[in-house]
This record gives C-alpha cells, sequence and structure tokens, in this order.
C-alpha cells in the first residue's frame, strides 16, 4: 500500500483504504482495478469531508448525492449511485456505516408471514419468493387501513387497483402483478384476513395470441453454437460447458446456474437438477457434457469466495456464481459468434426435445426428459413431423369415394 499513500485524502475513509484495498484483491479484481476503486474510495472521502457528513451516516441516500455532485461537475466516472454498492457493502462489513435498514410498514409482520409461506408450504425457489413479496409489497401500500382494512377489501377495490397499476405499467409488469396478486389474495384467505375468496375477482388481462415458433435448431448450427467457444480461454470452456449441458440434457439456464459442484456424481455419471417447484431429480450425464464439465472445472473454474460451491462462476471479478442472465448472455454472445443471430436458451431446449421426438419417443416420453408435468407445455418444444401429422388426420366425410 505504500505506493500509493499519496492518493490517500485525510477525510474520514483514510483509515479504511488498505483494507479496502485488500477486500478487493481477495474477490479477484486485478490491480489496476482496486487502484481505480481506492481513487474513488479517495473521492468520495474528500467530499464527505468538505459536506460535513460523518462516515457513518453514509449509505444508499448519499451515494446517490455524491454521484449526482460528479455529474454536476463534469465528472465521468462514479457519477452513478451503482457504482458505490460494492464499497457500501465493504463499510458495511467492518463496521464502518450503519446496516441497511428493514423495511418498515403496517404491513411488514404480514408480508414476513406471507414470504414464510411461500417458501415452506408453497415450495417456491427464493428469487420467485421475492419476487411475489416486492409485488405485495406494493399491492399493500396501494390499499388503505393498514391490515385491518384487508378485512373490508371488496371485488372492486381489487378492479380499481389493478386499473390504477396497468395504467402506468406495461403489459408483461402487470401480468406479473396480476399474477402476484391472486397469490396473495388466497393466502390472505387462507390465513382469514379475508372472509370471502377475492382471487376469483383478480381481472383476467387479455392474452397475445401466439405467433409462428421458430424451427428447431439443426445439429450443424448446434455444432457451430459450440465450435464458436474459444477452448484456450477459461471463459471459452466455460461456455462450452453450459452450451454442452444445454444442448445434450435440455436444462433451463436457472438449472444450469443452480449446478453444485456436490450435484454431479461421476462415478455413476449422474447429475443432481434443480427444477422448478423445488424438485430435484437425477438425470444421466452424457459423456459429452460430462467431458466438457470435467475440462472447465479443471482448467478454466477460477477460485470462488469462500464456500462457493456453484460449478459456473463468472469470468472477470468478482468470481461470484452466475446467475439465470449470465447463462442466457452465454448462448446469445456464442449464437451471435456462430452467425446464427440472437437466440436464447428455450432454442437449445427445443433441439432437445425434437431430437427425442424424432427418435420414436412420443409427446409423453418428450415431457419426461423435460421434466413437464403436463403435454401442453412438452407440445409447445415440439417441431411435429408434417408426414406424422398427415397420418393422423382423419379423412373428410364424401370424399374418397
Amino acid at each position: 500500500m505504500s505506493e500509493y499513500r499519496f492518493l490517500l485524502p485525510p477525510g474520514p475513509l483514510a483509515p479504511y483504504a488498505s483494507g479496502w484495498w485488500a477486500f478487493l484483491i481477495e474477490r479477484g479484481h486485478t490491480e489496476a482495478t482496486a487502484r481505480r476503486r481506492l481513487t474513488q474510495l479517495c473521492q468520495l472521502s474528500r467530499w464527505l469531508e468538505a459536506e460535513g457528513f460523518p462516515l457513518a451516516h453514509f449509505d444508499e441516500a448519499l451515494a446517490a448525492r455524491f454521484a449526482l455532485a460528479r455529474r454536476a461537475r463534469g465528472r465521468a466516472t462514479w457519477s452513478s449511485p451503482a457504482n458505490s454498492a460494492l464499497l457500501l457493502k465493504y463499510l458495511r462489513s467492518v463496521g464502518a456505516v450503519a446496516p441497511r435498514p428493514a423495511p418498515v410498514g403496517a404491513f411488514e409482520d404480514l408480508l414476513a408471514a406471507y414470504s414464510t409461506y411461500l417458501a415452506r408450504e408453497r415450495g417456491l425457489a427464493t428469487k420467485t419468493v421475492a419476487a411475489h413479496v416486492v409485488s405485495a409489497r406494493a399491492i399493500c401500500n396501494g390499499l388503505a387501513g393498514g391490515p385491518e382494512g384487508l378485512k373490508d377489501l371488496r371485488p372492486e377495490h381489487i378492479t380499481a387497483l389493478v386499473m390504477t397499476f396497468s395504467a402506468a405499467a406495461s403489459a408483461s409488469t402487470t401480468k406479473h402483478m396480476v399474477g402476484s396478486l391472486s397469490s396473495f389474495l388466497r393466502y390472505l384467505h387462507l390465513t382469514g384476513f379475508t372472509a370471502r375468496p377475492l382471487a376469483a375477482a383478480v381481472p383476467k388481462l387479455k392474452g397475445r395470441r401466439p405467433g409462428p415458433q421458430p424451427p428447431s435448431l439443426t445439429e450443424a448450427e448446434v455444432a457451430r453454437l459450440l465450435g464458436s467457444c474459444r477452448a484456450e480461454r477459461p471463459v471459452g470452456r466455460r461456455d462450452f460447458a453450459i452450451l454442452a449441458l444445454l444442448s445434450r440434457l435440455g436444462l433451463r439456464p436457472c438449472e444450469v446456474a443452480a449446478l453444485c459442484l456436490s450435484d454431479i456424481d461421476w462415478r455413476h455419471g449422474e447429475v443432481l437438477i434443480r427444477g422448478k417447484g423445488s424438485r430435484y431429480e437425477r438425470l444421466p450425464l452424457p459423456w459429452e457434457a460430462g467431458e466438457a464439465v470435467a475440462g472447465y472445472l479443471a482448467e478454466g473454474r477460477q477460485q470462488g469466495p469462500d464456500g462457493c460451491r456453484a460449478v459456473f462462476l463468472r469470468s472477470r471479478a468478482p468470481f461470484t456464481p452466475l446467475g439465470l442472465a449470465g447463462v442466457q448472455a452465454v448462448v446469445v454472445r456464442a449464437s451471435e459468434r456462430a452467425g446464427l443471430g440472437k437466440i436464447g436458451p428455450r432454442r437449445l431446449r427445443k433441439y432437445v426435445a425434437t431430437a427425442v421426438h424424432k427418435g420414436g419417443f412420443p409427446l409423453a416420453g418428450v415431457g419426461q426428459v423435460l421434466r413437464h408435468t403436463g403435454a401442453k407445455a412438452t407440445a409447445v418444444y415440439v417441431d411435429l413431423d408434417e408426414a406424422v401429422l398427415a397420418g393422423l388426420a382423419r379423412p373428410w366425410p364424401g370424399n374418397g369415394r
């Protein structure tokens, strides 16, 4: 740190500079990135001292004011509140600033109980629970009278709430809100907050008629997709392993992101899939996919944070687990490199379904491979052969005498 001491201002953040540097290096950031982040700490320290703000009061609101002050001076760096998120996380970890306050409101106890219900009774994933709770909080804020006012809810209140929300939101956001509203109203009736089941009073949104589905990828196109990954680079080995799992097992991107090191049974050639609705299923691991994953783990996977057991990690610091959006981005980038346009993981899932169906399996068998609970969901993923459809068609009465 001695070579960077000239950057340290006499501000409130000066005592934390060495710890901030160590924090960044431990998380896998390069020294060049750490120097830039150290510069940010210095600039923020000067600003806090000049404005007279105690360090203990630094939070998201002050981070936004700091970014606004940077933009007002024409500065391009650290001009967004998001730039201070990592620094704020570090300062909270060492107790320099107060922890993030918990939401305070009349409905918080109810929402906490609702969150527990979704996780324990419904078995929903953590991210799904969080999304439902966010929507439920917005719904509660749109109602008057606090929790006791929920007992007086009527169908016309529900309709008015949906109409008000939809006027300022997109169609997709409104659709998610309506689904969360139905779930929340069912919970309120189940726990006795409402005497009547009001979930049926939620207005039904007019759905769009689905357009023509894109055709399934061919074997040559999938080969081009896999061949677009540069195997000599760690990120290329990671992307190749992800694409191999998607194109051989037809996994969902969330299932790839959820894979842990302990989920792969190398001795028996099986992999544990954490699917929708907290369903865990073991599938055989094809040798192509297994070889790709083994190559990535041996020569491409970075050292993640302590206790991190995720198979796939980010390719840049911090080397945290790769999320759903990261898996989707891997497919999109590979498809563009391969000259296939912009495609997503769903096309690879459709490729697997169509290949299984052409191999002689009925829709029910394809549904087992995709781990569907109904044939309607499976039919969307299968390109049916016109010759097969012609054989199923019955002759028109009165013709062919």
